[in-house]
């Protein structure tokens, strides 16, 4: 129960330019310990974003920083808003 495939951040910040609809790959951090993992990002209306792993990651947590990276450079980041099954 503690692993999920997504979740939806809200108040996302993209410092690389990002439009509503446009998808990447990013390695994502879900917290400051946590090692980044794959994840296909998408920008969806509202200023939130629908991140899917690539593979089940371990307690993901509302309220929590989700950051998005390409390698050291940093795209965007918000807070999880919730997990989706």
């Amino acid at each position: 129960k503690l692993f999920h495939h997504q979740f939806v951040a809200r108040d996302v910040n993209w410092i690389r330019e990002v439009k509503e609809g446009d998808a990447l790959e990013a390695d994502v951090k879900i917290r400051n310990k946590h090692v980044p993992a794959r994840a296909r990002v998408e920008a969806c209306p509202g200023n939130e974003a629908l991140v899917k792993f690539l593979t089940p990651q371990r307690a993901i947590t509302p309220g929590q920083a989700a950051v998005f990276y390409d390698a050291d450079e940093v795209l965007g980041g918000g807070w999880i808003a919730r997990i989706l099954a």
